[in-house]
């Protein structure tokens, strides 16, 4: 067989940039403290067609502009890619407001994306129930009444893993918030009025649920730390975005055995009964390839139709991920005819697209 030759020069094989004491992370990246800037300079000049970058942290959709509706804005922190910055376009978010690698943005920024997104009929302020982005969401509502900006904030909190659905407010957000802006965008699409798409988005979140379960940690790439460790052998289903404790540490389970623990805490939470429709979604964390997405989904199917459960809608990928962590997010909502419409209404978003 042929050997190919080394392109490299003798200046390429010099080590990687790194500062003193940090170790040298294996991504494809340059100064570590420049990835949230870098990497959002090169996603608006890879989708300037849909979205342009404004103030270092606004990912803006170019439609915006001559926009005569509520608008959508979501925020959250980097890292996540393609959430939430890819769901920016007509027909999803207006703006997403993005923080630092795995950190809320900050309120000053975050009322500057609510004053721009304001085309006079009010906007809607989509926020997953983490600390820093509840603490975020909060002053710049307050803030933003203050100068005259009517808001209506939706907070997603579908992780059953960490409370029952009556004390909701302790629940995580997870990949949920990625159809809530489908299904906001839509109705904000259709001219409906701020109390209307907000109506709509709510009634949404509170019949949604989500569950995660990890195998494999990820790093931060700008520190290099491990967010969460497992042994070769465990699991962990009920974890949270970055990592956090949920359920405790199991063996490794199959496929479909793990797939019908999560469904079963989905359907329970939200009392799913034979003869109902829903959406199915299974989010990739990042490592997890799609042959074992696919296997999971199998088993799904395969429960929701002994149990006369109709799937009317699905999307299988990567939504919201956490670098090179492994496992997945599984997340259903009970749907009727109105969110099913607003799920297949046109959008167009760099990684979310309907015709």
């Amino acid at each position: 067989m042929p050997r190919c030759g080394s392109l490299l020069t003798p200046e390429d094989r010099k080590g990687a940039w790194k500062a003193p004491g940090e170790a040298v992370l294996k991504k494809f990246i340059n100064n570590p403290h420049n990835v949230t800037d870098e990497l959002l300079e090169g996603y608006a000049e890879a989708f300037s067609n849909i979205v342009s970058l404004e103030d270092r942290r606004l990912i803006v959709n170019n439609g915006l502009s001559h926009a005569d509706r509520v608008a959508i804005v979501g925020i959250g922190g980097t890292g996540h890619e393609p959430a939430p910055i890819g769901y920016v376009g007509d027909g999803m978010l207006d703006i997403s407001v993005a923080g630092d690698i795995f950190a809320a943005p900050g309120a000053d920024i975050t009322v500057k994306a609510l004053h721009r997104a304001e085309r006079g009929k009010g906007v809607i302020l989509i926020v997953l129930n983490h600390k820093g982005d509840i603490l975020t969401g909060r002053k710049a509502v307050e803030e933003s009444g203050r100068l005259g900006i009517q808001v209506r904030e939706i907070i997603t909190q579908e992780d059953v893993s960490c409370a029952p659905r009556a004390r909701a407010a302790e629940r995580r957000g997870l990949a949920g918030c990625v159809p809530l802006y489908k299904i906001a965008g839509a109705a904000a699409a259709e001219d409906r009025s701020l109390d209307e798409v907000a109506s709509i988005a709510q009634r949404f979140a509170d019949q949604m649920a989500s569950i995660a379960v990890g195998i494999k940690g990820a790093t931060h790439p700008v520190t290099g730390a491990c967010l969460a460790e497992f042994a070769e052998d465990e699991m962990e289903i009920g974890v949270g975005q970055h990592g956090e404790e949920g359920g405790g540490r199991i063996k490794m389970k199959s496929a479909d055995e793990t797939a019908t623990i999560m469904l079963e805490a989905l359907l329970r939470d939200l009392g799913i009964k034979s003869g109902e429709r829903i959406l199915l979604m299974l989010d990739g964390m990042g490592s997890t390839t799609l042959m074992e997405l696919f296997i999971v989904y199998r088993r799904c199917a395969a429960i929701l139709r002994e149990r006369n459960i109709e799937v009317v809608a699905d999307t299988v990928g990567n939504m919201l991920t956490v670098q090179e962590a492994a496992g997945f997010q599984m997340f259903i909502a009970r749907m009727d005819d109105e969110l099913l419409g607003l799920w297949n209404a046109p959008c167009n978003a760099p990684y979310f697209k309907r015709r």
